[in-house]
């Protein structure tokens, strides 16, 4: 499948290729990456099987998650994108399109990632119409939620999700 590109000020958000890997792994090896995504860094095997994963939303559902490469520098600094991978939470939402984001240390505080995923929601408004959308963060992950606020979702509901407390936030419909 073709991914699309899609280019805003400062970014392009593209497919990921077998050359993003490394930068891929070392994104998911940072704890301040991983502190409120799954708890841990990411052995090189757990990151290739996450990668992985990338290809597969993109040839199965016609949808995923982009490279963030950064225009200024042509860095790879991230990447965002929907997802769908069946979540055991209560409550379900079995799907619904889920937005998510992690970009490197380095591009944290600038911006980048309500850029990006403002491009996203515009993608999948075109791809899904004007459906409800959901994002899950960590309560403590300030950051993250405010860039949740910041493109317009709003908490729907606070529960568990794998032992550890989580905010389901979505985009009313």
């Amino acid at each position: 499948m073709d991914i699309p590109v899609i280019e805003t000020e400062r970014l392009i958000l593209r497919g990921h290729t077998v050359e993003d890997f490394p930068s891929y792994a070392a994104m998911w090896r940072e704890p301040i990456v991983t502190r409120f995504i799954g708890g841990a860094p990411l052995s090189e095997e757990d990151a290739w099987a996450k990668f992985m994963r990338l290809a597969g939303h993109w040839a199965l559902l016609g949808f995923g998650f982009w490279a963030i490469v950064e225009k200024s520098s042509g860095a790879r600094i991230g990447e965002a994108g929907i997802l769908d991978v069946k979540r055991d939470i209560v409550p379900s939402f079995h799907g619904v399109p889920e937005i998510g984001w992690g970009l490197l240390p380095s591009a944290h505080g600038k911006g980048y990632a309500t850029e990006a995923v403002r491009a996203i929601l515009a993608w999948a408004e075109r791809r899904f119409g004007k459906v409800r959308m959901v994002c899950i963060i960590a309560p403590e992950n300030t950051p993250s939620l405010r860039v949740a606020e910041r493109v317009g979702f709003r908490e729907e509901t606070r529960t568990t999700y794998k032992g550890e407390p989580i905010v389901i936030l979505q985009i009313p419909r």
